[in-house]
């Protein structure tokens, strides 16, 4: 059953809440059979009620990446968060505190010198939890492997105000993969870097309890593997264009699309609403070279929108096309999280049919 397509404004944000609940659903799964625990990234859907949702399917709490992301969920009722980003200015670290009266919230540490202003900020009657963030090869934040983790774990724990009981990774090089098997050396890598970091450290007498891979291509690879407690995909609560181009989701799988009308149809060109404030730039934030264009036109899978502008999508054509002025077309998303950050709603439909209104509760939510 197909939806009343001429009933919804464009360009909409339209999630289909079967394709959804199944994804909750098989990192549930993959998660009870690979006995971790999982925390997922909501930085790719920004909502309360999918929140929720992955919480109902048993995630331990949730990772964000900013603490206005943060504030949002603990006020969605969210008790345990991971703001998995190196905080240091002073006014974001009084925020945190007042999180801290609601909720377990961690902050991610990758320096001494953060480590420090954290000591500062926070009270030894009330110690903030901390993870020591490790890089595995993304090359962004994030200390060295190993002897690195050491040397900042144990300066760490010389401080009354912080809790150190956790390290963790993300794996975002997976994306700019070529091959399922170079999917499958990061994975590992990723899962190593984790790993042997966390014996090393507690080979020095600090306990690491909590040992945490993400990235959506990498998590059911790197969550397999002995020693890691917890997986934290983002994207594959959605899954987009670049993950289907990466081989680790099919069309199919995708849950949000991009509802658009043709606004313009010329004899070399169609044109339709949806443009870089809708769609995105983004082809891959880290080097994919996978997909074509801007998203995947599901009506005519032949087409590419070949061209951004801030309200226009460019659809270059040859000859007759079988599409008129105000025909609506589908479009898979390159990268749903930028794509719903842009939104304020998610149009919720099952069978065809629009059954709610969700709000993208933390879009926009930068700082």
């Amino acid at each position: 059953m197909s939806i009343n397509f001429a009933k919804i404004d464009t360009p909409a944000l339209l999630l289909d809440l079967d394709k959804l609940e199944k994804n909750i659903d098989d990192i549930a799964s993959f998660a009870k059979e690979a006995v971790v625990a999982v925390r997922p990234h909501i930085k790719t859907h920004k909502s309360i009620k999918i929140a929720q949702r992955q919480i109902e399917a048993g995630a331990v709490g949730l990772t964000v990446a900013k603490v206005g992301e943060a504030e949002i969920m603990v006020a969605g009722g969210i008790k345990d968060i991971l703001i998995a980003y190196p905080l240091a200015a002073k006014p974001k670290l009084e925020r945190v505190k007042k999180l801290m009266e609601q909720a377990k919230v961690i902050v991610a540490v990758d320096s001494v010198e953060q480590a420090d202003l954290l000591e500062e900020c926070f009270d030894p009657k009330n110690p903030l939890n901390v993870w020591i963030k490790v890089n595995s090869g993304l090359n962004r934040v994030g200390v060295d492997p190993n002897e690195q983790v050491v040397e900042l774990a144990q300066h760490v724990k010389g401080l009354s105000g912080l809790r150190l009981d956790g390290i963790f990774t993300h794996a975002g090089h997976s994306y700019a993969a070529s091959s399922t098997e170079e999917i499958e050396t990061i994975a590992n890598e990723e899962a190593a870097a984790v790993v042997t970091s966390a014996e090393l450290c507690e080979a020095a007498g600090i306990p690491i309890p909590n040992r945490s891979v993400g990235s959506t291509p990498t998590f059911k690879i790197a969550g397999t593997v002995e020693g890691i407690t917890e997986i934290r995909p983002g994207n594959a609560v959605f899954y987009d264009m670049v993950q289907v181009g990466l081989g680790v989701a099919k069309r199919e799988q995708c849950a949000l699309t991009v509802l658009s009308s043709v606004v313009s149809v010329k004899k070399n060109r169609i044109v339709i609403d949806a443009g870089s404030k809708t769609l995105a730039l983004d082809q891959g934030a880290h080097g994919n070279a996978s997909i074509a264009g801007h998203g995947f036109v599901k009506e005519h899978p032949e087409f590419v929108i070949a061209r951004l502008s801030e309200e226009h999508g460019v659809i270059p054509v040859e000859g007759t096309v079988d599409v008129k002025l105000n025909d609506r077309l589908t479009i898979i998303p390159n990268h749903a999280c930028v794509v719903a950050n842009l939104f304020e709603t998610y149009l919720v439909y099952r069978d065809g049919k629009v059954i709610d209104e969700w709000k993208v509760d933390a879009r926009g939510r930068l700082q």
